[in-house]
């Protein structure tokens, strides 16, 4: 299967980055390559685009797709976590541009090999880096039913993550659960008929909280972010779409905080602390996709772009 994903509020993020000629962007989650692509098409000779990914399809179809663009582009298998690092060792100070695009792309949900969806049954993975050694299925047979409740019930946001993880737990002593149809099932007995009626895929939300804990999606964002706005050069911007509250949340909790560090009592008449703006939240309110690009992907519906522009 190609790697084939389409890329949410592309204009908006092209936009968004100022993109001068000459200058150095990343693309910390590369994918098919789709914002990278529109990246470069803006670049001279001079400028350079250093693509990362920590999936192997998405690095190898990236690095088909950017081909035409020769040394423009850098291709890095990596975390955008590992980022300031990455930098350095190209000998990178400073960029113009960071873009990251959150989340699962549609490759990896309509591969059911990797695990990622309920829809299909297959081997429960979920790894978006296949070099990790711990996949979904060892969450779901080792964690107790109190780590699998507080998974659930904070990264799933599920009202039923209890009834849920008691499910798991009862079910796994009797077999190992290996597949993600086992696990879909096991969900659907542990919600309520009529809530399944109304709410969805019923194991949309406990999906997404193993995907999130196994690949420590949450605990990465909150790591990288303040270190992608200091690897900024002055007017320069990051670029980040999220698509759930839990990512949103951080991103702008870290934005404001770069934007206002002061940490003095609010009725302090001067600021003893000392902390320095870094730089200005250039969307007030995150820019949301148009009807139109939701009526032709259904998965940009809940996303949404903020940026933060360095000083």
């Amino acid at each position: 299967m190609m790697f084939e994903h389409k890329s949410v509020l592309l204009g908006e993020t092209i936009e968004s980055l100022r993109i001068r000629p000459d200058g150095v962007y990343v693309d910390g989650t590369l994918g098919g390559g789709g914002h990278a692509f529109e990246v470069l098409k803006r670049l001279s000779d001079k400028g350079r685009l250093i693509g990362m990914d920590q999936d192997a399809d998405a690095i190898a179809a990236a690095s088909k797709r950017l081909s035409p663009f020769g040394g423009r582009a850098v291709i890095v298998r990596s975390n955008y976590e590992q980022m300031g690092g990455v930098l350095s060792d190209l000998g990178i100070r400073e960029v113009d541009g960071i873009c990251l695009d959150l989340g699962v792309s549609s490759y990896q949900l309509d591969t059911p090999l990797r695990g990622f969806s309920y829809r299909e049954d297959a081997p429960l993975d979920m790894r978006m880096d296949q070099r990790g050694e711990r996949t979904a299925k060892d969450l779901v047979n080792t964690y107790s039913e109190g780590e699998l409740y507080r998974m659930i019930r904070d990264y799933g946001e599920d009202r039923f993550a209890k009834n849920i993880a008691k499910h798991i737990v009862q079910n796994r002593e009797k077999k190992e659960i290996e597949t993600t149809g086992e696990l879909t099932e096991i969900i659907r007995a542990a919600i309520p008929a009529r809530i399944r009626a109304t709410d969805g895929h019923p194991a949309r939300r406990t999906f997404q909280a193993l995907r999130i804990e196994l690949n420590r999606e949450l605990e990465v964002l909150k790591n990288s972010l303040d270190g992608m706005i200091d690897r900024l050069s002055p007017g320069g911007r990051l670029c980040v779409i999220t698509f759930h509250s839990l990512e949103d949340r951080i991103v702008k909790n870290c934005f404001r905080s770069n934007e206002n560090p002061c940490t003095c009592p609010p009725d302090f008449p001067v600021c003893m602390c000392n902390k320095k703006s870094k730089g200005r939240v250039a969307t007030r309110k995150p820019i949301l996709p148009s009807p139109e690009e939701i009526s032709e992907n259904k998965r940009a519906k809940s996303a949404k772009l903020r940026v933060f522009e360095r000083a």
